[in-house]
């Protein structure tokens, strides 16, 4: 059984890593970039439209809330680096998104604040 949801994740987050990197040619221009617009399309799936991660892939991973004191404690600079190269299971969006992508992505983080 294990093996069947390990197989599961797996295939699950290789779908998410091929529909992140689909069009990682695009970069996003600062004057442009619209932070929630961003946050919606490559993010809300697995940390959902308001950052607390219960979505059911959310729950399953166990992620963090996006607006707890634990992940806003952190720096501009650490959740850019997240966001950018990926961590854990998570994929990076440098590529998809661009410096200023990511950084309009970091500043929608800010406002799930509670």
């Amino acid at each position: 059984m294990k093996e069947i949801k390990l197989a599961i994740v797996t295939m699950a987050m290789v779908l998410l890593a091929a529909i992140a990197l689909s069009g990682s040619h695009r970069t996003v221009n600062a004057a442009v970039a619209d932070g929630p617009a961003l946050y919606k399309a490559k993010c809300a799936s697995c940390h959902g439209m308001d950052g607390k991660g219960e979505t059911p892939f959310g729950k399953m991973q166990k992620l963090r809330d996006l607006g707890s004191a634990e992940v806003q404690a952190q720096s501009d600079v650490e959740l850019i680096e997240i966001t950018a190269k990926g961590k854990h299971k998570m994929p990076g969006y440098e590529k998809s998104l661009g410096e200023d992508g990511v950084a309009a992505v970091v500043a929608h983080i800010r406002s799930l604040k509670h």
